[in-house]
């Protein structure tokens, strides 16, 4: 549906720009979209990404995975009709301020817009303004520090910005005096939960209330639910939209599953009072190409989540997720097939000690 006059936006999750350690093939970037996944976002006045990886550099962090990407995989971008990204997650600063540096610094010669990193906490905390058929709109990004990140940024060190439930109601208040909408995009939540933390609704709920239009969520690398609020909305993780595999340095690979590939394109259409349609688009990333997924499998994730947030988060029901992801899934990756068949006793003390192991 389309409306007269109005802005047209879509938002993606995470864009997983990788390359092996020891290179065989050439990194995969943008290219792998579709026509019909062109034609959406063309279709757009803006495309917004979580971009989650960083160029590299000769100094690097100790610490594994390093999620690093190639210029012709930032180039793919643009060719894409990606046009906004965030910077704020934790892998922004992989390659330290050397690799931060050259990436903004790319980003800026593709004339990309960029938001939730900088040099300092001012700069970490900016706004990315931008003026669409006179709809004035502040896009904002944070990071939680339960995301392992550890370069936030202050007044005289480089870093993102850390996701303060005050201080960010606080920012989205002050934008909005000169803009129509205000959009957060948080690096939060745990990875591969299907939904939120009673926490972070509270959380997401403060930031509408605060007056935000709307909150895109990102970092579990799965898709959690979308909920409507007080005339915004929350979607509290968007998942994988380019799902690479990541790479460790001693050969080791994560490969995604196929909830992990599955994805969606918001679509925001806005006006300067506020919000006339959302749409959901499911896609689906077949290791390939990244396409809309009209098999319905997408379409049954997306109902699932946010039939989540519509029956309620208790603690227990989180507890008893956060078992699922910490215990179950671990023992059920060490009885895959490609590990059973060079099985040995020890593998079966390996995935019962991860099953009975207390956090």
């Amino acid at each position: 549906m389309k409306y007269d006059n109005s802005v047209r936006i879509a938002a993606v999750g995470d864009l997983l720009f990788t390359t092996a350690y020891r290179a065989g093939s050439a990194p995969r970037g943008m290219e792998a979209l579709t026509p019909e996944i062109h034609k959406v976002f063309s279709g757009c006045d803006l495309a917004l990404a979580n971009l989650e990886s960083t160029l590299p550099a000769q100094e690097h962090i100790s610490t594994e995975p390093r999620v690093f990407g190639t210029p012709r995989q930032f180039e793919s971008l643009r060719q894409a009709h990606i046009n906004l990204v965030s910077l704020a997650n934790n892998h922004t600063f992989d390659a330290l301020e050397s690799g931060f540096k050259q990436t903004r610094d790319t980003l800026d010669k593709l004339q990309i817009n960029s938001f939730g990193a900088g040099t300092n906490l001012e700069e970490a905390q900016k706004c990315a303004s931008i003026n669409i058929k006179g709809v004035r709109i502040a896009f904002i990004g944070a990071v939680a520090p339960s995301t392992g990140m550890k370069s936030f940024a202050d007044n005289i060190t480089l870093g993102v910005a850390r996701l303060e439930t005050d201080a960010i109601c606080a920012n989205i208040r002050h934008l909005k005096k000169n803009h129509d909408h205000v959009i957060l995009s948080p690096h939060w939540g745990e990875e591969r939960f299907r939904f939120p933390s009673p926490e972070q609704i509270e959380q997401g709920r403060a930031f509408i209330d605060a007056g935000a239009t709307a909150v895109l969520g990102h970092h579990p690398h799965v898709m959690q639910g979308m909920e409507t609020y007080h005339g915004g909305i929350i979607a509290y993780s968007l998942g994988n939209f380019l799902s690479n595999p990541v790479y460790w340095e001693n050969g080791d690979t994560l490969t995604w599953d196929r909830f992990e590939r599955s994805s969606q394109i918001i679509i925001l259409e806005l006006d300067k009072q506020g919000i006339l349609h959302v749409e959901q688009i499911p896609t689906f990333d077949n290791r390939i190409s990244i396409g809309v997924d009209h098999t319905g499998g997408t379409g049954k994730y997306l109902k699932r989540a946010d039939k989540f947030i519509r029956d309620g988060i208790t603690a227990s029901k989180y507890n008893r997720e956060a078992f699922r992801v910490r215990k179950i899934l671990p023992f059920k990756a060490q009885l895959r097939w490609n590990k059973l068949k060079r099985i040995r006793p020890g593998h079966f003390k390996k995935a019962l000690k991860l099953l009975l192991q207390k956090d």
